[in-house]
């Protein structure tokens, strides 16, 4: 089968991978509480926003320029107006203590004034350039919790299962029994994550749009995901060790081994 990017979940992100802003929710028209005072730096801020379970926009700079200036001025505007609530932190990569940031999420070349959305588990979830600053782009960036899941999966650089079925989909038990028995399995339990999503939360919608599953499907549906976001095969119904093993081996064959990539399987 052809291997197929999953078209607006996962792209390319300074180093990382992270979701195309544009293809997430549209922005609600009621107003938005303002977004939480900055914090001292960006671990601290992340730390913070982690513990709240809400979202953190980075605006990462290094010069005081008038193009810094006029870009950090449309950030604040709009990162306040952002639901639900999120934080918001500036990074100014050219001090001392911010070094732990810059190399977490590999920003020591990335083209500033830039901003990274990043999930409440430190997943990134898009990247906006300063030219391209708005509410709209910003709100954007706001990942459902199925997808901010298969985000950090993916750029830990592990392979991801995703199985979508609920109360309404057949044959739940047998499309969970290659997952079960791959999971089981020490050549693969390392380095495979299994995300379960009902098809039918309304949170999820454009993620199974994304995934063309249908929210009322009656059945269960099997979804391989691998770095850097490549889905490389989906299953409807039942399935084998050997069919998820099959596939789990050829993403991990085509892997670049580059950073975020996984790594090959060898059983």
């Amino acid at each position: 089968m052809k291997r197929a990017t999953v078209i607006g979940i996962i792209t390319t992100v300074l180093g990382l991978y992270g979701a195309a802003a544009q293809n997430s929710q549209s922005p609600p028209s009621n107003p938005a509480p303002k977004a939480a005072p900055v914090a001292d730096n960006g671990v601290s801020a992340l730390r913070s926003a982690a513990e709240a379970k809400q979202y953190l926009f980075a605006f990462v700079y290094e010069q005081e320029d008038e193009e810094t200036r006029a870009a950090r001025k449309k950030f604040e505007a709009a990162v306040a107006k952002v639901t639900p609530a999120s934080k918001s932190v500036r990074v100014d990569r050219s001090l001392p203590e911010e070094k732990e940031m810059v190399e977490k999420f590999g920003l020591q070349s990335a083209p500033v004034p830039i901003v990274l959305a990043i999930a409440p588990n430190g997943a990134v979830t898009g990247s906006i350039k300063a030219g391209e600053l708005s509410e709209e782009r910003l709100q954007g960036a706001v990942a459902s919790p199925g997808l901010q899941q298969i985000l950090k999966a993916v750029q830990e650089g592990r392979l991801v299962l995703v199985c979508l079925q609920n109360a309404q989909t057949k044959d739940n038990d047998a499309a969970m029994k290659g997952v079960k028995e791959i999971k089981a399995d020490e050549g693969f339990s390392e380095l495979t994550n299994v995300i379960k999503l009902d098809p039918s939360d309304p949170k999820e919608t454009r993620l199974m749009a994304q995934l063309k599953v249908e929210p009322k499907t009656k059945k269960p549906v099997t979804v391989v995901v691998a770095p850097p976001g490549v889905m490389v095969t989906r299953m409807e119904g039942g399935t084998t060790k050997n069919s998820l093993k099959a596939a789990l081996q050829k993403a991990a064959e085509g892997c670049s081994g580059s950073p975020g990539c996984c790594s090959p399987v060898t059983k």
